[in-house]
């Protein structure tokens, strides 16, 4: 089958287009045929760095994949051959989605949203299930809270606006001022411009705060919880605050990283076919540009998803 490796790990141009063996089906196992795949940071910074999660002897990145099943292994009742599904299988381990074909377990996949294509599927899974595991299962969102959403025009922010704003929620984001109005469209409530003023002087009072850029965001943000409230962590550990001030202020702190979840890729397809949740798609880039795709993401300028086309 036609896949994307990376020759070495390091600069995007690395990616190039190689010819593997398809995977088979195990036990509880389908096998996919993939349409469209996601493309995430986790994959450009593993790319980057060769340190997150577990390879093969042909490393293959991408998580999130949207396709047609095209076989199912033994043990296997949730799905027959010519069921469309779509899910992130095997994060962190090697899922492959930069190719053809891949093998997962079949609960690691859920029916495809009808109302979507593959390629606004294939958007979905990583970063939709990073905003609902985040805001309603670590910080437990509730209705009239006030949440402030970093980098929200990003791929998991963006989702992440429309899920707190399902939930109830006033909703605060922050991005660059050509992303405002994209962002009201999605029900945020303010914007903030972090290029020109302090969110920590222009926002006070929320009750949770998403944080997916990292570095001093966290401790900053730190200050404009409320006490009980939730700070949430998702690029890496070392944007915690210090526990010492947290446990002064009242405010629970930690670092989330996304689980494989069927029962979270339902809930999410429920708000899209309720019409509250649409995933923007940035950019559709051909499996064998992956190398461009990756170049696109670097720059963190996107609005929305990038995503290549497989089939």
């Amino acid at each position: 089958m036609r896949a994307v490796s990376p020759r070495a790990w390091g600069a995007p141009e690395n990616l190039v287009p190689v010819e593997v063996d398809r995977p088979e089906p195990g036990l509880t196992e389908i096998l996919v045929r993939v349409h469209a795949a996601g493309v995430n940071p986790v994959d450009w910074k593993t790319r980057a760095e060769g340190a997150f999660g577990s390879w093969g002897d042909t490393p293959i990145l991408g998580y999130d994949v949207s396709g047609v099943v095209e076989q199912v292994g033994p043990g296997v009742t949730l799905y027959q051959p010519g069921d469309a599904v779509f899910g992130m299988p095997r994060f962190p381990e090697q899922t492959g989605g930069y190719a053809e074909f891949v093998a997962a377990p079949a609960r690691r996949f859920a029916p495809k949203p009808a109302g979507l294509s593959h390629v606004e599927a294939a958007a979905l899974p990583l970063a939709a299930l990073t905003a609902w595991q985040g805001l309603i299962e670590t910080a437990g969102l509730r209705a009239g809270q006030r949440v402030l959403i970093h980098a929200a025009a990003g791929g998991v922010g963006h989702l992440a606006v429309q899920i707190a704003k399902a939930h109830g929620a006033y909703v605060i984001g922050t991005a660059r001022a050509d992303k405002h109005e994209f962002l009201r469209s999605l029900g945020a409530d303010e914007v903030v411009d972090y290029t020109r003023v302090d969110f920590t002087e222009a926002v006070r009072d929320v009750d949770v705060v998403l944080d997916g850029v990292g570095g001093a965001y966290g401790a900053r943000s730190l200050e404009i919880i409320r006490p009980g409230g939730h700070l949430v962590t998702l690029p890496d550990p070392g944007g915690l605050p210090d526990p010492a001030r947290a446990a002064e202020l009242g405010v629970h702190t930690g670092w989330t990283i996304v689980e494989p979840d069927r029962a979270g890729l339902l809930e999410i397809t429920r708000l899209v076919d309720e019409g509250k949740l649409r995933v923007e798609i940035d950019t559709v880039i051909p499996l064998e540009e992956a190398a461009k795709a990756h170049a696109r993401g670097e720059q963190g300028r996107t609005q929305g998803k990038i995503v290549l086309s497989v089939a």
